[in-house]
């Protein structure tokens, strides 16, 4: 064991150059007895373990000092003594060799050591980072936790970094996550809860002045779930650069989402832009949404986007449950940047006037084999009355049906549901019930699986080996027929007025099967035990027992069962009284509001102080006068501080908070003060501009711009800063005023003459005094030689308009040789660039305003001022802007108004003044000092600027402004021919008291059926007003009625979208202005009004039928010169998607059916062709149009009383549509026909002819067949037509070479391809001539015309037709005979002649 050393003074053995520079260090040298050689090797070794520890635990401190300086420094810091006695000691040999091995053996340790400092430590180099121990891959269960490893050399200390995917692992802002540890060169990750996502290559990194080293590893979690067939995905991605991890990123997030607002079921998406700089390739920022700090994974609600560029986050099917504080986090390498904004969901509107709205954020617990507790949070609104209760619903998964829970509403916010099957699962929702209705259910839970808690850990933890293909088998024990034992521990988990529930172990002895359970009761008192579930034992152990007493007190124990009986009972639970456990918590404490923007505000209140597991607080608010509150928040908060948005700028607000548990609602809190909701008032902007106005010897005029932004209150002066500039040394910052200045302008005095300057302005208000400007640049004080006016200075505007602004400006601090006798002011639009500034006047104003017109609505302009005196023209003064020209919502102008008594004043309102504004009214721009001219009158937010003796001493611009609105003003001229006029019409007004009108009320109908009221008055002023009456009650805009009184041209107007019944009666507007009255009116009563009423329904009709698709022209008829009947109509306003569908008769005309091809559409018009009409086509025609936009339909009656008409239309052309009478020859004889343009049923047809015929018409053909002719059928045959007016006859005479007609035979023929014909004659092939002409039409129809017949043309004939795929024939025979050889066979008889009528 050594002794410690003796501090004494130390010294550093460090080898030094002449100019005392280290080259090196000195080993210092042992001077010892040879016996104590031992000893001093073991000293050392102490010596050098005391250096380690020292020295790892100085190497943090080390900062600025060289790197070869501190490693020599560090490697010895123990010292050898000054001076060691020299002992001389005589030593045998064995002890020589003894202590030479010895030496040998501390000479190598030395080494060794050495070498390992070198590596770890050099002593005067760095080296680059080296894993001396990598990383090591792994793979691990989800749920399970673990680390990552790696020890790491190098000088100087390396910094180790961790990757995910090349994605830098921010360990703290992820601490529920990721833990790092770096000691002593080791360095870990560890990763807690693994799921399937941190499957992924981990990387670590080592960087250092000399580099960098990595090392890859990869993880790989199983699921357990499907642990046997399940193969994971290995995550291939390559390392991240060197350039991504040596490079600094700064993340900018840009066009941040806001404040957001949705109902219930709506779809809501939120997104920022994210610029990361500088850009690295394939690098991407790990992303991540949260609500309530919470983060958020992708579900059926929830989906994420990353564009590369953009985050999206889209909320679908919005519930009360997705409200919350939505923060985007963008986590890099270097940091991470965040946005966060909060997002309400309103309540969907209910069903049922007065129902309370629906519960949020149910969740199951303790899920057991057939039990499970449903929790729930109450609702923001209850309704027209307190809530009664809730009632639970269960959805076993897979199904559609709901099943109610409970009977009875229960109160408390959690209910243990019973009864569940084993094995399956469930989801619940909520009610909430009160005395007007039940509200919609809530939200769905997630899922539950009715099963055993230790089953289910056993499935979280997974298999605890991979699965190895073999399945080993064990006998049972034989022994059945245990009786379980008694179970223990059983105890009241919860108690309510509604319920019990009971909780116990299961038995230690329970044989080889399942147990379930009895549970017995006692009322407190009695000896009298009664099972409560005689009929069905439970499988879980727990119960909940309802319908017991409030009040009383019960015993409970349980008792286990199973095949082999029923086994001894618990202990019981002790004496248990019904009733709730849990309070309803206290009233929170008064609420506190403060402003915070113009639609929002701050409420705070303390906490309620008795309350147990607090759910959180709602907050309501009310508008001061209404009696109606309204939730701020749908879903309840616990803390104690809110922000409530969305609410109306400039109205008075009241609010009241209640705390809410699982018992219930708290009473609500007192009502705050009211507060008028505007925004708070912060400090200003900076000012801006900076410039040198004068200068002399002492003294300098500075000037500036106030700042863009006065924090929400007037500027209430400037604070002014300097500081001197010698060379490249720049002095502080010292104040000049020690009073704030009123004005943009300053005289800074008793500066130095050619001293340079730098000067600095700050703004002030009531909040405080803003941030300094930016400096200005360096100014030297010397005294200027110009003899022109300086720049004026304070330039500000008032009265901005969509076309017009008023300017105003200061003159300028140094006048020049002689004094400023005017202005010129100068504009561009911004989008102009540097230069383009134009004069807007020739002359120079004298006044120091100027009222700009003609600008351009919604475009952007800058001003600029320079002053004029006998010398010339100025310098410009500090640009202003810029401006955009665009009205103010809100804004009202100045208006004269003249009261009963003849008193003149004018009026200006403002409806968004804020505390401390004030209306300041001004004389030509100039402050009014003179009170006895004008009195000033102010309240409600009006200002009324009296005039006590109108003069023409009163003339001039009158302007108001309103201070701490940002610009609210308006002006009004009163010119001497004004006031004259104004004074006329007065007397006039005040003589007659009559309002003349120019027109008296009239009406008129206009589009869509709307009714217009109008009359025009002939002289008024602008403080006419009208009052709307009907039926001697007075009218008010809505949705009904709309007003408009254009006081530029006199015109009154009242619209109404359409005339109905109860509108009947009279029409009035009366007028008022001033003492003057008028009365114009317009009665509606009894056929004109019944009339009107009708045209203005046809014509709204008409107006909603013509914004989806419908008839220009409805159904109609008409009949072609070949008379075939066509129906058509026109069709408007026709989409791609619109409908187009045809009946008759009721039944629609489908794409398939034969009418179908009857029916064509063509730009815009539809027909339908029906051809020869005939009594199959009588009947009723419609056609439908019909789309999203709306639809119509045209009716055609064709029956048969209809149909006349079109027999009249056609009957002239009947029967001189028919043609002459032709011949054709069939198989059994000729065939005389004429064919008829139009045939139908009226057409009477007679045929002249002899017995042996037979006529008859087929579809527009009349014809007369004569079989087997003979010589005797030869001679004339007439037909006549007769069409009901006019009749034809037609003649045709059978003899001479019409007896000899020729014989025609055709054939369908059909093949793909189209097959070759051919024609053969007693088996030989026909080739076509004179007698024989052969013809193939249209690749199907093959016919033979046999010329001039005669008996050598009988014989065999065959039509052939073949392809590629076969051949095939049609065999027929022709006969021809000799009609004069019959004759002689058949017998004499008489010819008789008959007509026959068809």
């Amino acid at each position: 064991k050594l002794s410690p050393l003796p501090k004494r003074a130390k010294r550093t053995y460090l080898a030094m150059d002449k100019d005392k520079e280290v080259i090196g260090y000195v080993i210092p040298v042992f001077r010892a007895s040879l016996n104590c050689c031992h000893k001093s090797l073991v000293c050392c070794v102490a010596s050098h373990e005391a250096v380690r520890g020292l020295m790892e635990a100085q190497e943090e401190e080390v900062t600025e000092e060289g790197i070869q300086y501190v490693a020599m420094r560090n490697l010895f810091v123990r010292e050898a003594k000054e001076a060691m006695h020299v002992r001389v000691e005589k030593k045998t040999r064995s002890t020589h060799v003894r202590e030479s091995a010895e030496r040998v053996e501390m000479s190598k340790t030395m080494d060794t050591w050495v070498e390992f400092r070198r590596k770890m430590n050099p002593d005067n180099l760095t080296h680059r980072p080296e894993f001396i121990v990598k990383p090591r891959g792994q793979t691990v269960w989800e749920g399970k936790t673990l680390k990552l490893h790696c020890t790491v050399a190098g000088w100087p200390k390396p910094r180790v970094a961790w990757y995910k995917n090349n994605v830098l692992i921010d360990a703290k802002a992820h601490p529920e996550k990721y833990t790092t540890e770096s000691n002593y060169n080791m360095h870990s990750l560890e990763i807690k809860n693994c799921d399937f996502l941190d499957t992924a290559q981990y990387c670590a990194s080592a960087l250092n002045i000399k580099g960098e080293a990595s090392s890859v590893a990869t993880i790989v979690v199983k699921s357990r779930l499907n642990c046997l067939f399940f193969f994971p995905l290995i995550i291939v991605a390559a390392a991240p650069s060197p350039s991504a991890r040596g490079q600094s990123l700064k993340t900018t997030i840009l066009d941040k989402f806001e404040v957001a607002f949705g109902s219930e079921g709506e779809t809501l998406s939120l997104g920022c832009t994210v610029i990361i700089y500088p850009t690295v390739k394939n690098y991407q920022p790990d992303v991540v949404w949260s609500r309530n700090s919470v983060p958020l994974k992708p579900s059926k609600w929830v989906h994420t986007h990353w564009s590369g560029e953009r985050a999206t986050l889209t909320l679908v099917h919005l519930n009360k449950e997705d409200e919350g504080m939505y923060t985007l986090r963008v986590n890099t390498k270097s940091g991470f940047d965040t946005y966060s904004a909060y997002v309400f969901v309103k309540d969907a509107d209910v069903e049922v006037e007065g129902v309370p709205v629906a519960p949020l954020d149910v969740h199951c617990h303790d899920a057991n084999k057939d039990y499970v507790v449903v929790t729930w949070k109450q609702p923001a609104v209850e309704g027209s009355s307190s809530i009664l209760g809730y009632y639970i619903d269960r959805c076993e998964v897979g199904t559609h049906h709901w099943a109610q829970c409970n009977d009875v509403p229960v109160k408390y916010a959690r209910f243990p549901v019973t009864g569940l099957v084993e094995g399956r699962s469930y989801t619940f929702r909520v009610r909430a019930v009160n005395k007007a209705g039940v509200s919609r259910p809530s939200r769905v839970s997630e899922a539950v699986v009715a099963m055993d808690p230790s089953d289910r850990a056993r499935l979280r933890a997974g298999p605890s080996a991979p699965w190895t293909g073999m399945i080993k088998f064990t006998e049972e024990d034989p022994t059945v027929g245990v009786i379980p034992g008694e179970p223990t521990d059983v105890e009241v988990t919860e108690a309510t007025k509604s319920y019990v529930v009971l909780a116990w172990k299961p038995p230690v002895q329970r044989g080889h099967e399942g147990v379930m359970y009895y549970i017995e009761k006692c009322v407190s008192g009695s000896d009298t035990w009664q099972r409560v579930n005689t009929g069905m034992p439970v499988k879980s152990p727990r119960f909940a027992l309802f319908d017991l007493a409030e009040g009383k007190s019960y015993n409970f124990r349980v008792r286990c069962c199973n095949s082999a009986g029923v086994g001894e009972s618990s202990m019981p639970t002790g004496e248990i009284t019904v009733g709730d456990k849990l309070d309803l918590p206290s009233t929170p404490g008064n609420p506190v509001v403060t402003r915070n923007t113009d639609t929002s505000v701050v409420v705070s209140w303390a906490a309620s102080k008795e309350v147990a597991h607090l759910v959180g607080y709602y907050i309501d608010c009310s508008v001061v006068g209404s009696n109606v509150w309204m939730p701020c928040n749908n879903k309840p908060v616990k803390k104690t501080r809110f922000v409530c948005h969305g609410l109306t700028t400039g109205e008075n607000y009241v609010f009241r908070v209640k705390a809410v548990n699982a018992a219930g609602y708290s009473q609500s809190s007192h009502d705050s003060e009211a507060v008028a909701v505007k925004a708070a008032v912060s400090i200003p902007g900076k000012p801006n501009g900076v410039t040198l106005l004068e200068a002399a010897k002492d003294y300098m005029v500075l000037g500036w711009t106030a700042p863009a932004n006065d924090g929400g209150a007037d500027i209430r002066g400037y604070f002014v800063d300097y500081r001197t500039l010698k060379g490249d040394v720049v002095g502080k910052w010292h104040e000049m005023n020690h009073q704030a200045l009123t004005t943009t302008s300053y005289k800074a005095e008793n500066l130095k003459e050619n001293v340079l300057y730098q000067f600095q302005v700050r703004a002030m208000n009531m909040a405080g005094v803003s941030k300094a400007s930016l400096a200005s640049a360096a100014l030297e004080c010397k005294e200027w030689t110009i003899t022109v006016p300086g720049a004026p200075v304070g330039l500000h505007v008032l009265e901005v308009r969509d076309t017009s602004v008023v300017v105003l400006w200061e003159p300028p601090a140094f006048d020049g040789r002689t004094p400023v006798n005017g202005y010129y002011l100068d504009l561009k639009e911004a989008s102009a660039g540097e230069e383009g500034l134009k004069a807007v006047h020739e002359k120079a104003n004298k006044s120091k305003y100027m009222k700009v017109t003609g600008l351009k609505p919604g475009t952007s302009y800058v001003f600029s001022v320079r002053a004029q005196n006998l010398a010339g023209v100025g310098k410009p003064s500090a640009a202003l802007g810029p401006i955009l020209a665009q009205t103010r919502p809100g804004t009202k102008e100045i208006h004269v108004d003249v009261d009963d008594d003849g008193v003149i004043s004018m009026v200006f309102e403002c409806s968004e003044m804020s505390e401390g504004s004030e209306f300041i009214w001004s004389k030509n721009y100039k402050a009014i000092t003179d009170t006895s001219r004008l009195t000033v009158v102010t309240e409600n937010g009006k200002s009324r600027a009296i005039f006590n003796t109108p003069s023409l001493d009163d003339l001039g611009t009158y302007s108001c402004m309103v201070t701490g609105t940002d610009g609210f003003s308006s002006s009004y001229t009163l010119t001497e021919e004004g006031e004259s006029a104004c004074s006329l019409e007065l007397s006039q007004m005040c003589a007659s008291l009559v309002i003349p009108f120019k027109n008296e009320m009239a009406m008129e109908l206009l589009e869509k059926g709307r009714v217009r009221f109008w009359t025009q008055l002939e002289k008024f002023t602008s403080a006419c007003e009208v009052e709307y009456v009907f039926n001697d009650v007075i009218i008010t805009q809505g949705k009904k009625y709309t007003m408009n009184f254009d006081k530029t041209t006199g015109i009154i107007e009242m619209f109404m979208d359409s005339l109905e019944v109860t509108d009947e009666g009279s029409f009035t507007f009366n007028l008022v202005d001033g003492k003057a009255k008028g009365t114009t009116s317009l009665v509606l009563i009894g056929d004109e009004f019944r009339t009107l009423q009708k045209k203005s329904e046809f014509e709204r009709a008409e107006w909603v039928r013509k914004q989806g698709p419908h008839f220009v022209e409805y159904l109609g008829f008409t009949v072609t010169e070949e008379c075939n009947v066509l129906l058509k109509c026109k069709i408007g306003n026709v989409k791609a998607e619109t409908e187009i569908t045809w009946s008759k008769d009721c039944i629609e005309i489908a794409e398939d059916d034969e009418d179908a091809q009857k029916i064509e559409r063509k730009e815009g018009e539809l027909t339908f062709n029906i051809g020869k009409i005939s009594k199959a086509d009588a009947g009723i025609y419609e056609v439908f149009l019909r789309d999203d936009r709306g639809r119509d339909k045209s009716t055609f009656s064709l029956t048969d009383a209809g149909k006349v008409s079109f027999m009249i239309f056609c009957g002239d052309t009947n029967a001189n549509s028919s043609s002459q009478v032709q011949i054709t020859s069939t198989e059994h004889g000729i065939i005389l026909f004429s064919n008829v343009t139009y045939h139908h049923e009226e057409l009477r047809v007679g045929w002249l002819h002899k017995y042996r015929v037979k006529s008859g018409v087929t579809g527009e053909q009349l014809w007369l067949k004569i079989n087997e002719p003979t010589e005797k059928d030869k001679g004339k045959y007439a037909m006549d037509i007769f069409d009901g007016k006019d009749g034809v006859k037609r003649v045709f005479d059978l003899s001479g070479k019409a007896w000899e007609e020729s014989l025609n035979l055709t054939g369908n023929v059909w093949g793909e391809p189209t097959p070759e014909v051919s024609w053969t004659k007693n088996e030989k092939e026909l080739v076509p001539d004179e007698h024989y002409k052969l013809k193939f039409e249209h690749g199907k129809f093959a016919s033979i015309t046999i010329a001039a017949v005669t008996t050598a043309d009988s014989g065999k004939y065959a039509l052939v037709v073949k392809n590629k795929y076969g051949t095939e024939a049609g065999v027929f025979t022709v006969s021809v005979y000799n009609p004069e050889e019959e004759e002689k066979e058949e017998k004499k008889g008489h010819q008789k002649q008959n007509t026959f009528i068809i």
